[in-house]
C-alpha cells in the first residue's frame, strides 16, 4: 500500500461494541511507567510498545475513537510512520497535501536517527513531568507542544538542507494549527517539554538545551534593535513559567529558572532565578541535584523574592 493510500483509506468498518458507562481505567504504573525499564532494548521501541498498547485499551474502551486509533497508531509498523501520518493530517491544507506532507515527514526522520531520538525523549519528558499526562498515546496523540516541536525539527532540517522556502510554509502552519511559532533556524534540544504550549515564539537565532520544560505563553525574541545573533540561548535543564518573556541575546544558565511573567534582558546564573518585570535576580539551591525543568519546581523561590503569605 502507498503512502497515498494509506492517507486517503478508511479503516475496514469496526464491530460494534458495548459501550462503557464509565472512563477507561489507567494502565497500571508496571505497564506503563514514566521511564523505560533497564532492561529494556531501547526507548524507540519500549516506548512504541506502550503507545500501542494504549491505543489498543482505549480502542476497546471507546468505539468512537476506534476508527481514529487504527489508522493513525494501530496500522503503523513504527513510531515515526505513526508520527509523520498524524502530523500530516494535523497541517495539511487544501493546496499543501498530507501526501506531500507524509513523504517529507518520513523521509526527514529515516534520515535522522537523532530527531527520532529527540522525539522519544519529547515523549519520555511529557510522560514524566507533566501530572496530566494520560499516557505516552496520550501525548503523541493530543499534546499540541510535542507536535509542534516534532515539526519543527523537520523544518529544521530543511532549513539546514538550504530548503528554506518550504521551512518557513511549514513554520507557518505550525503557528497557524498549534498557535506555537518557532523560526525553523532556531536550535532546539531534545528531553523538551512545551507545557499547554499556546504562545509559545521562539526566534530565529535562539538556541534552547536538553531537559527544558516552557510553558504557554513565553517569548524567546530579540529586542527589535539588534541584527545577526539576537535571540536568547536557554541552557540545559531550565524551566521558564507561564508568561515569562526573554529578549535580546543574553544566557540563562544551566539549571536557572524563570518566573513566571517574568521579562528578563541580563544574563541568567546557572542555578538560580529570575523573577519580576524587569526581572532580579535571587540565589538558586545550591547543590540541588534535580534540574528545575525536570522537576517542574515553579515555586520554591518565593520565600527568597517575597514575604506575601496565602
Amino acid at each position: 500500500m502507498t503512502a497515498g493510500q494509506l492517507l486517503r483509506t478508511e479503516p475496514s468498518a469496526q464491530p460494534q461494541r458495548v459501550r462503557h458507562s464509565t472512563p477507561p481505567a489507567a494502565l497500571q504504573a508496571d505497564i506503563v511507567p514514566s521511564y523505560p525499564p533497564p532492561e529494556s532494548d531501547g526507548d524507540e521501541s519500549w516506548v512504541w510498545s506502550q503507545i500501542k498498547a494504549e491505543a489498543r485499551r482505549d480502542a476497546d474502551a471507546e468505539p468512537a475513537l476506534a476508527s481514529f486509533l487504527y489508522a493513525t497508531v494501530l496500522s503503523h509498523a513504527s513510531l515515526d510512520r505513526s508520527l509523520a501520518f498524524h502530523l500530516a493530517n494535523k497541517l495539511c491544507s487544501s493546496t499543501l497535501l498530507s501526501t506531500l506532507l507524509y513523504d517529507l515527514f518520513v523521509a526527514s526522520l529515516a534520515e535522522h536517527p537523532s530527531v527520532r531520538a529527540a522525539a522519544v525523549a519529547d515523549l519520555i519528558a511529557a510522560r514524566s513531568r507533566d501530572p496530566a499526562c494520560a499516557g505516552f498515546a496520550h501525548c503523541l496523540l493530543n499534546y499540541k507542544g510535542f507536535l509542534a516541536v516534532q515539526a519543527h525539527r523537520v523544518a529544521h532540517v530543511l532549513w539546514a538542507q538550504g530548503r528554506r522556502a518550504l521551512a518557513l510554509a511549514l513554520q507557518s502552519r505550525v503557528a497557524e494549527v498549534f498557535a506555537v511559532d518557532i523560526h525553523p533556524a532556531a536550535t532546539v534540544g531534545r528531553g523538551i517539554l512545551l507545557d499547554h504550549a499556546t504562545g509559545v515564539v521562539v526566534g530565529e537565532t535562539a538556541v534552547v538545551g536538553d531537559n527544558v520544560s516552557i510553558l504557554h505563553h513565553v517569548t524567546l525574541g530579540g529586542t527589535g534593535k539588534a541584527v545577526g545573533d539576537r535571540h536568547p540561548k536557554i541552557g540545559d535543564g531550565v524551566l521558564i513559567g507561564a508568561g515569562a518573556t526573554v529578549l535580546g541575546n543574553v544566557r540563562i544558565g544551566a539549571g536557572a529558572k524563570v518566573g513566571a511573567g517574568s521579562v528578563v534582558l541580563i544574563d541568567v546564573p546557572p542555578r538560580s532565578t529570575a523573577v519580576g518585570n524587569p526581572a532580579r535576580l535571587i540565589g538558586g539551591k545550591k547543590g540541588e541535584e534535580v534540574m528545575p525543568g525536570e522537576s517542574m519546581d515553579h515555586t520554591s523561590f518565593i520565600q527568597q523574592w517575597s514575604d506575601y503569605i496565602i
